[in-house]
């Protein structure tokens, strides 16, 4: 009875060990994490800094012409100009919320579109084979020309940037949806038609959510071309918005106003990505985390 007793408390006694152990070295990773996370963002903007500060510095010593170039201060009182006293089409907002609905819209559009059209062709070979020539034709049309067309065939409203953002973003959609559903484990789809299950099933329940981390990746791409399509298409005509603020500044030689449109059009991009990335983690929250 006394040896079982040692033993027992041997036994609790390594336990402890390999317990403090554990924590020991999850604590450490946990340091490690927090050291290399306060190192990226020390990078991040000591980098920005170092961009920011050299551009001003060329600038002021006219070592680029800040004429053409412009430079950091000259952005920054140019969009505190806006903010405070508005465009010369109106308060900056407004252009704002004009190109982000347009971008909105453009990229629903074509991001349901690409993904059904996407799924369907990647299901069917026949219907492939029928339309990818097609596909395949308009794809390599030109967007800048397809913005002209737009502009020409449905005016200056809100309609011709949709519909070229829609262009832009369907086709990355589309291409990552149909080789996502192609890539879809042949076991499983096997294994659920052995069970029953109906061809609806099979791809709602088996090919659906193996093709969701190619959908989800595209997503992150596809908003920035929408975005790209609603200032081209704002570029070529329209009544407002960041691209004919972008237009107008050009027109006034006013390089400032140009690098400072481009600065809130990166703003926007980078809250969408962040929205983006946030409904990847909720959509894909079986897959294990990714650490670098």
């Amino acid at each position: 009875m006394a040896t079982s007793i040692q033993l027992g408390g041997t036994d609790a006694a390594a336990s402890r060990d390999a317990d403090r152990i554990q924590r020991e070295a999850e604590a450490a990773a946990m340091r490690l994490m927090r050291r290399r996370s306060a190192a990226v963002v020390f990078w991040r903007i000591a980098i920005l800094v170092l961009i920011l500060g050299g551009w001003e510095v060329a600038a002021r010593l006219h070592w680029i012409d800040p004429f053409f170039y412009s430079m950091p201060s000259a952005i920054a009182a140019q969009i505190w100009e806006w903010l405070r006293h508005g465009t010369s089409q109106g308060p900056l907002w407004l252009q704002v919320a004009v190109t982000l609905e347009e971008t909105v819209l453009g990229f629903l559009i074509g991001a349901v579109g690409g993904v059904i059209c996407g799924i369907l062709l990647g299901r069917n070979k026949l219907l492939a084979d029928i339309f990818s020539v097609y596909i395949k034709v308009a794809n390599s049309i030109p967007r800048v020309v397809l913005g002209s067309i737009f502009v020409i065939a449905l005016g200056l409203g809100m309609a011709s940037k949709v519909a070229l953002a829609v262009v832009m973003v369907f086709f990355v959609v589309f291409g990552n949806a149909f080789q996502g559903v192609r890539e879809a484990d042949r076991y499983m789809i096997a294994n659920a038609q052995i069970l029953g299950a109906s061809p609806r099933q099979v791809t709602m329940s088996v090919v659906v959510p193996s093709a969701l981390s190619w959908i989800l990746a595209s997503l992150h791409v596809s908003f920035g071309f929408a975005l790209v399509g609603a200032v081209v298409g704002e570029f070529l005509g329209a009544r407002q918005g960041i691209g004919l603020l972008i237009s107008t500044a050009q027109g006034a030689f006013n390089a400032s106003g140009v690098f400072a449109a481009m600065i809130v059009l990166a703003v926007v991009a980078l809250l969408a990505e962040y929205l983006i990335s946030l409904l990847e983690n909720h959509l894909l929250k079986w897959r294990p985390a990714q650490f670098n």
